[in-house]
C-alpha cells in the first residue's frame, strides 16, 4: 500500500516506472518527475487502463475512491473506460449545445452565406441580451417562460422594439437548433402576443415640394467632405436604404446599362435589387470617381479605405446643414420619393414598390416577383424623378406628372 510520503519521495528515472497501490492501481512516475494515477483492469478478458488523474491534484484518497467506483462498475458489468468516454462526450455535447454555442454557430453560418457585416453586428448585439441570461443553458431545455423573463428585462428599459426583434432573432437560433438535431421546438413561437407592442414611429422626411427644393439647394452648399457631399446628392436620386448606399461598391455599377445592381447579401429582403441610374446620378458618380474609384467602396471611411463610411455620416451631415432629427434623416429620402411618386399619379404603384425594394406581402406573388419586374417603367420613372428634383432645386413652378410633365 502506498503512502503520500512514498509518492512524494519517488525520484524520476530514465524510464517511466510504477508504484503499485493494489487492485490494479499505481502511480506512474515519468522521467520529467510527473506522477500519474493509472488503473489496469480486465473487461470480458480484454485489458484496459484507466487514467485517474495527476498527483498531487488527485490525492491518494481521491485516487482510491476513483478505484472503488471503477471496481463497482466492473461488478455491475460496465467497462469503466468506455463509461468515462461516454461521460466526457455527454459533457462536451452539453457544452456545445448551449444557447451561446448555437448562437455563435448560427452567426458563423450567416457569415458564410455572405450576410453583410452590419447585419451580423446588429444580430450579435441583439443576441448579447439573451446570452447574458441564457448563454450557458442547454438550448433544448430553455422554456418559453425563461425566454420571456429575458425579454421582459429589455422591455423594462422601455425598449419594446428591441425586445420584439430579440424574440424573432432567438427564434432563428432555436429553429437552427431544431434543424441540426439539438432541440425539438422553438419556445419563442409561444410568446407571440406576450410582448408590449412598440409604437410605430416613422422616419422623419421632407415631402413638401418647396421644402424638397430648399433641401436640395442646401445640400449643394455643403462644405464638408466631398465624399459625404456625393452621398447626400446620390441619396435622393436612388432612394435606397442608408446601409445599401454606404456599402455601395464600384464593381456593382454598369455605366453602359446604366444600372446599379445591389447583391442579395446587402439587401434587407435578401434579393438582388436593380437601381436604374439617371443622367444626374451618373454625373454624381463621375465627380466621385477620381476620389474613390481606386478603392472598393464609393463612400469609404475617412479612417480606412477598406471600410465604408459610418452609418451616422449622412445623418450627421444633415444635422450640420441645420435639419433636426424630427425633420429629415438619411432614410427619409425613401419616404420623400415614395410620397411624391405616388402622389404624382403617373407611375404604377407596383413599379414604385419594386424600386423601393419593398417585400411583397402576398407569399404567392412574392415567389414570382423578379428584380427586373417593371424595369422599363422604372427606368423612365427614375429619370423623370431626377428631372423633377432638378425642377424643385431650381425653384421653378411645380408641375404634376399626371400628364407626363
Amino acid at each position: 500500500m502506498l503512502t503520500d510520503a512514498t509518492i512524494r519521495a519517488a525520484k524520476p528515472k530514465e524510464r517511466p516506472y510504477k508504484l503499485a497501490d493494489g487492485g490494479g492501481m499505481y502511480v506512474l512516475v515519468r522521467p520529467d518527475g510527473a506522477r500519474y494515477w493509472r488503473m489496469d483492469y480486465r473487461y470480458h478478458g480484454k485489458r484496459g487502463t484507466l487514467a485517474l488523474g495527476v498527483y498531487p491534484t488527485i490525492s491518494l484518497a481521491d485516487a482510491r475512491e476513483k478505484r472503488r467506483i471503477a471496481k463497482k462498475q466492473l461488478e455491475d458489468g460496465i467497462d469503466p473506460g468506455h463509461q468515462r468516454k461516454v461521460e466526457k462526450l455527454a459533457k462536451r455535447s452539453a457544452t456545445g449545445n448551449t444557447f451561446e454555442a448555437l448562437t455563435i454557430e448560427y452567426l458563423d453560418k450567416l457569415k458564410r452565406e455572405g450576410r453583410a457585416p452590419t447585419t451580423l453586428g446588429k444580430k450579435q448585439w441583439l443576441y448579447n441580451f439573451a446570452i447574458a441570461d441564457l448563454g450557458n443553458r442547454p438550448i433544448a431545455k430553455i422554456t418559453a417562460p425563461e425566454l420571456l423573463a429575458t425579454l421582459r428585462k429589455v422591455e423594462t428599459r422601455g425598449h419594446y422594439e428591441t425586445a420584439r426583434r430579440l424574440r424573432s432573432a432567438c427564434g432563428e437560433v432555436f429553429r437552427y437548433a431544431i434543424a441540426t438535431g439539438r432541440a425539438e421546438r422553438d419556445p419563442s413561437a409561444d410568446l407571440r402576443g406576450a410582448l408590449t407592442a412598440p409604437t410605430v414611429t416613422h422616419h422623419a422626411a421632407i415631402t413638401d415640394p418647396q421644402a424638397i427644393g430648399a433641401l436640395l439647394r442646401t445640400i449643394d452648399g455643403y462644405t464638408g467632405q466631398p465624399i459625404t457631399l456625393a452621398a447626400l446628392k446620390l441619396a435622393p436620386l436612388t432612394f435606397v436604404r442608408p446601409g445599401e448606399l454606404r456599402h455601395a461598391e464600384w464593381n456593382e455599377f454598369d455605366f453602359d446599362a446604366p444600372m446599379w445592381t445591389i447583391p442579395a447579401a446587402k439587401m434587407k429582403m435578401r434579393r438582388p435589387h436593380l437601381v436604374p441610374l439617371s443622367r444626374q446620378a451618373l454625373a454624381v458618380l463621375e465627380d466621385l470617381r477620381p476620389l474613390t474609384a481606386q478603392g472598393r467602396y464609393l463612400f469609404p471611411s475617412l479612417r480606412s479605405v477598406n471600410r465604408p463610411m459610418s452609418e451616422n455620416t449622412v445623418n450627421a451631415a444633415l444635422r450640420r446643414l441645420g435639419y433636426g432629427t424630427d425633420e429629415m434623416t438619411g432614410h427619409g429620402f425613401r419616404s420623400m420619393a415614395a410620397t411624391r411618386l405616388n402622389e404624382m399619379g403617373k407611375w404604377n404603384p407596383d413599379a414604385i414598390e419594386r424600386q423601393l425594394a419593398h417585400q411583397e406581402e402576398n407569399a404567392v406573388r412574392r415567389a414570382y416577383t423578379s428584380q427586373a419586374e417593371y424595369l422599363d417603367e422604372r427606368r423612365a420613372m427614375m429619370q423623370a424623378w431626377a428631372d423633377y428634383l432638378d425642377t424643385l432645386r431650381n425653384g421653378a413652378e411645380i408641375v404634376s406628372f399626371r400628364n407626363g410633365g
